[in-house]
């Protein structure tokens, strides 16, 4: 790839171009307004993706910035070929947001986040539902709709109150219904070893739980449709295919490095043509790993309700929607079939592609997390979506790197000062609850080392690929 990328000109207020010039095979467009900094690097993976023969559209969302190979924030359409690192390591890393029958000031919110604590494993390495090989591998070939067999084989807490009316009910609010078309036999044993016990876990990094309550609304029409209320208590869970998806993703983007069309790639942007039969294994491995995404997210739905059950009795609570932000999928765009990778994006399907769904009328919903102290978004998305391949932006966006926000240190001494102090650190989070289960990085997930979130979404409304329902605020933040 040539290191002089092309300068993005703007087209907008909210678009720029970058231009197709050899050996570009196409535009590359980034949505961002002058609010939003863009990082040279973020932009340079970007030209370089739009380099590779098989991409056809290609596109950054305001949440744009360095990642593994693309960026954080891309979208980017393939043909006859499939990119594993343009989906990244953690595959269907993802949002769940359920909702409430509670107000705020009207829980203990000290006694169910102790509660969910000690019921959802935060961070690295930490194991929850024990399953043997044989139902580990069923449940995930089986993706979320599995959960009913196995809620009656297991005496797991998640199970206590299951309810099967419910449970049929949300279904209809995961993407896919929780399922992709997997194939264990193309999964690496490796990745079984290391995944069979991590179901119901929430990881580190960036994932988390958070209780959060309803700060506004803007479209009352759609709040009304998704029945929520200013005040109303809500909760996000964000979380992926932890070590299962990793040891997947890591596998397959060797094999894609070792295609002979790749030899003068970097692995970091290594693809795999679809009709051989390595790419043909990465689609099945690949949708395995979703559903173990989907399933982990599933599992600490209903472990949050059985926690809330446990603090204040029976509790409604509903899932309004579970979505992935990192996977491939083969959609239609003018009437031909793509790859479409979301890496830090998330699909955004209007009305007319969710017919016959339960959200025929209002479009998809799409989570929006700001970062840890600041304010999420529910949106609805439109028909206009069609521009962006049908994708938003997944969240904020970081504008400084893990290791910038904490400093740097070699035996006690500090090599980088962090670029986040902890009185800055500790007013960013007045009035919250925090709970982490790593405190001496917590502060890489700082609000500091965000995107305004306010500003990312103007972008998406201004556009109009998707329509403000609801900001949310957090009262409880529970991290990896």
């Amino acid at each position: 790839m040539q290191e002089q990328v092309p300068k993005l000109q703007r087209q907008d207020p909210l678009r720029l171009i970058m231009k197709k010039q050899p050996p570009m095979v196409t535009d590359a467009y980034v949505y961002a307004s002058e609010k939003i900094s863009l990082e040279p690097d973020a932009i340079k993976q970007l030209y370089n993706a739009a380099c590779l023969p098989p991409v056809r559209h290609i596109l950054a969302t305001p949440d744009i910035h360095v990642g593994f190979g693309v960026p954080i924030g891309c979208v980017m359409a393939m043909e006859n070929a499939i990119m594993p690192p343009a989906v990244g390591y953690d595959i269907n890393c993802g949002m769940s947001m359920l909702k409430t029958s509670f107000f705020k000031d009207q829980i203990n919110l000290d006694a169910v986040s102790k509660t969910l604590a000690r019921n959802i494993p935060l961070g690295e390495g930490k194991t929850n539902l024990h399953l043997s090989k044989k139902n580990f591998e069923s449940t995930i070939i089986g993706g979320v709709p599995s959960i009913h067999d196995l809620s009656k084989k297991s005496n797991h807490y998640a199970f206590n109150n299951f309810d099967e009316a419910q449970f049929q009910l949300d279904l209809q609010h995961i993407e896919e219904q929780g399922k992709m078309a997997a194939d264990l036999n193309a999964v690496p044993q490796i990745a079984i070893e290391r995944g069979v016990s991590q179901l119901g876990t929430l990881g580190g990094g960036n994932h988390f739980v958070e209780i959060q309550y309803v700060d506004q609304i803007f479209d009352k029409n759609l709040a009304r449709q998704f029945d929520l209320s200013e005040n109303q208590i809500t909760i996000m869970i964000h979380s992926g295919s932890r070590r299962f998806g990793y040891e997947i993703a890591d596998h397959y983007m060797n094999a894609a490095a070792n295609q002979p069309y790749c030899s003068d790639l970097s692995k970091m942007l290594a693809y795999i043509k679809t009709e051989t039969r390595d790419g043909q294994n990465y689609i099945s491995a690949m949708h395995a790993a979703a559903n173990f995404g989907f399933i982990n997210r599933y599992l600490m739905t209903l472990i949050v309700r059985e926690c809330f059950n446990e603090v204040f009795g029976h509790t409604e609570i509903k899932l309004i929607y579970d979505i992935a932000h990192n996977i491939a999928k083969l959609e239609n765009y003018q009437n031909k079939p793509f790859w479409v990778h979301r890496k830090g994006a998330t699909r955004a399907f209007g009305p007319k592609r969710m017919k016959n769904t339960v959200f025929a009328e209002t479009g998809q919903p799409v989570i929006t997390p700001g970062s840890m102290g600041t304010a999420s978004f529910l949106l609805a998305a439109t028909d206009n979506s069609e521009q962006s391949l049908c994708s938003v932006n997944h969240g904020a966006g970081r504008v400084m790197s893990r290791s910038a926000a904490i400093g740097k240190r070699k035996n006690s001494k500090i090599i980088t000062p962090p670029a986040i102090t902890d009185d800055q650190f500790k007013r960013s989070m007045k009035g919250i609850e925090l709970i982490a289960a790593d405190k001496s990085k917590i502060k890489e997930e700082a609000p500091q080392a965000y995107k305004n979130i306010d500003h990312v979404v103007e972008i998406i409304a201004g556009c109009k690929w998707a329509i403000p329902v609801a900001k949310m605020r957090p009262l409880v933040v529970l991290k990896g």
